[in-house]
C-alpha cells in the first residue's frame, strides 16, 4: 500500500452517511464535530488519494466503479470538503438542529458519492439519492419550506427519471457504463434537421440534468426553495446540486453543443434580470446562482467550438462558485439570524452594526463578480476567452455578449444588495453582529475566494483540472491586459448605471417570474390528474363490487334468476316451462324446479374440465 492508498480503503461517501447517522443520536457539539471531521476526510481524499479506479466490483450482473479518482473529480470534490466544513460549523453556530445538521450531511454524502463515481450506474443512483436527501433538508424546516419542498421534489423526481431513461436508452443502444465519450449511443432525433446531431438520449440527458441546472423553464423550484428553510441549510443547498449539474453535464456533453452554449448564455442574462427584480435577499441570491450556472453551461457547450478552455473555466468556475456563493448566503443568512428580516428594503445600514459580516458579504460579492484578485476573475475570464471570436477562431459573439451583459447584470445586482442591506439608510433594531463560528465559516470561506485569485494559487487549483486535458497553465493569462480592461469596464458601467437602474427598479416594482402561471398549472393539473385516476379506479370498483354481488345472488337463488329473466320476455317467447300463478296476495310463485341428477352433473364438469385442459395446452 502506497503512502495514501488508505484513503481509498473506504469510499468518502460512506464516511459521511456514517457521520449523519451519528449527528441524530450525538449531543450537539460531537455529532457537529464528527461531521465535520468526516468532510474533511473529503477533503483530504480529493488532496491525496491517488488517482484512478477503486471500488470497481460487479454489481448486478455490470462492471461498476464506486469509486474513482481524476482531475475534474478532485477539482469539485476538493471544493465541496472546504465548503461542507465550513458549512457544518456554521451551523452548529446558527443553532441547526441535529436533525438538520444530519439530512445536510447525508446530501453531501450522496453528492460526494456522485462525483467519485465511475460510471453512469454508479452515477445516476447518487443523482437521484442527492434528490431525496436534499429534499428532506428542506422538509425539515416546516411551514412554507414543506410546500416548497414538494414542488422541488417534483421538479428533480421529473429531472431524474428524465435522467435514467437517457441512460437506459444509452446503455440499450449499445453505449458503454463509462463516463467516456458521454450519451451519445440512440437514434439521431429530428434535431439533426437543425444543424445538431442529437440523440434521443442526449435529448432526455440534457433536460433531466438541465433542471439540476436551472435551465431557463426549468429554473422555478430554485428562487421557490432556497430562500425558505433554515438559513445553514440554504447553504448546503445553494451549492452542491447545480455545481454537480454543472460537473454531469459537462460528463454527458464533452464534447460540446452551441446549443448549450446557447442556453448558459440566456440562463446568464434571465438570472440576472430576475436577480435585480428580487426583494428577498436568498431569493436574489438565488437567481443568480441560475446565472452563474450559466456560465458554466455556456464553457461546456464552447467545447466543441474553441476547445477545452471551455471546460476548464466551467469547472473552475463551478469550484469557485461553491466557495462564494455559499459565502454570500452564509452572510445573508447571518443578517436573516440577526434581524429576522429577509427583505432586504426593511435593512440598511448593518455595516456600522456588523462589520464582521459586511466583510465577509463584500469578499462573495467582489468574487461572483469577478473583480481582480479574486476567484471569479480567474474562471469568468476563462469562459469568456472561450465565447470571445478574438481569441479562438471558434468563438460565438452572440454567446459572447449575452455573458457580458450577464456579468453587467451581476455587477448591479450586487451593488444593489450591499447598498440597500450594510449602507443605505438606518436599521432601527438592536443586533450584534456573527456569532464566532459562523465568523470563522464565513472568514475563512472568504479568504479562500481571495487566495485562489491571486497569481500562483490558482495556477495550482487550475493544475488539477487540467491534468484530463491537453492545456497547461502556461496557456492561460487571467491578468493580461485585455481581461484587466474588461474587468475595469464592467465595474465602471455598474456603478455609473446603478442610480438609473435603481429609480428604474422602483417603477418597475414586483415583477413574477413563469412560476405565476407555472405553479398553478402544474398543481391543477395534477389534481385533475390524481381525480381522474381515483374516480376511474372508483368506478371500476364499483363496477366489480356490483357484478360479485349480482353473480352471488344469482348463485343463491337461480330460480328467481330464470323466472326474472323469463318475465323481461314477451310472453309469446317466454319458454313454456315456466308456470305463473297468482298468489292470495297478487304477488307470484315459481313452480319451477332446477335440478339435476349425479350423473348429469358429473358429466357436465368433466366436459367443462376437459375444454379447459385442451385450451390451455
Amino acid at each position: 500500500m502506497t503512502e495514501f492508498e488508505f484513503l481509498t480503503v473506504v469510499p468518502p461517501a460512506l464516511v459521511v452517511f456514517v457521520a449523519a447517522v451519528a449527528a441524530v443520536f450525538l449531543p450537539r457539539l460531537p455529532g457537529h464535530t464528527i461531521g465535520a471531521t468526516a468532510t474533511l476526510w473529503v477533503l483530504a481524499v480529493a488532496l491525496f488519494a491517488p488517482e484512478g479506479e477503486h471500488w470497481a466490483v460487479e454489481f448486478m450482473g455490470f462492471d461498476v466503479v464506486f469509486f474513482e479518482i481524476d482531475g475534474l473529480t478532485r477539482l469539485i470534490a476538493l471544493a465541496a470538503g472546504i465548503l461542507a466544513t465550513a458549512a457544518v460549523v456554521y451551523a452548529y453556530s446558527s443553532d441547526a438542529p441535529n436533525v438538520m445538521t444530519a439530512f445536510a450531511l447525508s446530501y453531501v454524502a450522496s453528492t460526494t458519492g456522485l462525483v467519485f463515481s465511475g460510471d453512469w450506474l454508479t452515477l445516476i443512483v447518487w443523482w437521484e439519492l442527492m434528490a431525496v436527501t436534499s429534499t428532506l433538508l428542506v422538509w425539515h424546516h416546516g411551514g412554507d419550506a414543506v410546500r416548497a419542498g414538494y414542488r422541488y421534489a417534483l421538479a428533480h423526481g421529473i429531472g431524474g427519471s428524465l435522467f435514467l431513461f437517457a441512460v437506459i436508452w444509452h446503455l440499450a443502444a449499445g453505449g458503454g457504463l463509462g463516463l467516456e465519450g458521454g450519451i451519445d449511443a440512440g437514434t439521431v432525433t429530428p434535431l439533426s434537421a437543425f444543424g445538431l446531431d442529437a440523440t434521443a438520449p442526449a435529448v432526455l440527458a440534457a433536460v433531466g440534468i438541465g433542471v439540476n441546472c436551472g435551465f431557463i423553464g426549468l429554473h422555478t423550484w430554485l428562487p421557490d426553495t432556497y430562500p425558505r428553510p433554515h438559513i445553514a441549510a440554504s447553504v448546503f443547498l445553494s451549492v452542491f446540486t447545480t455545481k454537480t449539474g454543472a460537473y454531469v453535464l459537462l460528463q454527458a456533453f464533452p464534447d460540446g453543443s452551441m446549443l448549450l452554449a446557447y442556453m448558459g448564455g440566456g440562463m446568464a442574462v434571465y438570472g440576472v434580470v430576475f436577480a435585480l427584480l428580487q426583494h428577498d435577499m436568498r431569493a436574489l441570491l438565488s437567481y443568480h446562482i441560475m446565472a452563474q450556472v450559466g456560465y458554466m453551461t455556456a464553457g461546456i457547450g464552447l467545447v466543441a467550438a474553441s476547445g477545452d478552455i471551455g471546460a476548464v473555466g466551467s469547472m473552475m468556475h463551478a469550484f469557485n462558485n461553491i466557495l462564494f456563493k455559499a459565502l454570500l448566503f452564509m452572510a445573508c443568512g447571518v443578517v436573516v439570524y440577526r434581524t429576522g428580516i429577509n427583505d432586504l428594503y426593511e435593512l440598511g445600514g448593518l455595516w456600522r452594526k456588523m462589520p464582521i459580516t459586511a466583510g465577509a458579504f463584500a469578499l462573495g460579492a467582489l468574487s461572483i463578480t469577478a473583480v481582480p484578485p479574486f476567484n471569479g476573475f480567474i474562471s469568468k475570464g476563462m469562459i469568456l476567452d472561450a465565447a470571445d471570436a478574438s481569441y479562438f477562431a471558434g468563438g460565438n459573439e452572440i454567446v459572447y455578449w449575452l455573458l457580458f451583459i450577464g456579468a453587467i447584470g451581476t455587477f448591479l445586482s450586487f451593488i444593489k444588495l450591499g447598498f440597500y442591506t450594510f449602507l443605505h439608510g438606518e436599521y432601527d433594531g438592536m443586533v450584534t453582529d456573527a456569532t464566532n463560528g459562523q465568523t470563522a465559516a464565513m472568514l475563512s470561506v472568504g479568504g479562500l475566494c481571495l487566495l485562489f485569485g491571486v497569481p500562483g494559487a490558482w495556477q495550482t487549483v487550475t493544475g488539477i483540472a487540467l491534468t484530463d486535458y491537453g492545456l497547461v497553465v502556461a496557456d492561460l493569462d487571467p491578468y493580461s491586459t485585455g481581461h484587466l480592461l474588461d474587468a475595469a469596464v464592467l465595474a465602471t458601467i455598474s456603478v455609473v448605471s446603478f442610480p438609473v437602474v435603481r429609480r428604474l427598479l422602483y417603477r418597475i416594482g414586483d415583477v413574477r417570474d413563469i412560476d405565476l402561471v407555472l405553479n398553478p398549472l402544474v398543481f391543477y393539473s395534477g389534481k385533475a390528474g390524481v381525480y381522474a385516476v381515483t374516480e376511474t379506479y372508483g368506478a371500476i370498483d364499483r363496477a366489480g363490487i356490483r357484478f360479485v354481488r349480482v353473480c352471488y345472488w344469482v348463485g343463491s337463488n337461480p330460480v328467481a334468476t330464470v323466472e326474472r329473466v323469463s318475465r323481461k320476455l314477451p310472453r309469446s317467447l317466454r319458454p313454456a316451462f315456466v308456470e305463473e300463478s297468482a298468489t292470495p296476495d297478487g304477488g307470484q310463485h315459481s313452480r319451477l324446479y332446477l335440478r339435476a341428477g349425479i350423473g348429469l352433473t358429473v358429466l357436465v364438469l368433466a366436459v367443462v374440465l376437459t375444454i379447459v385442459l385442451a385450451l390451455s395446452l
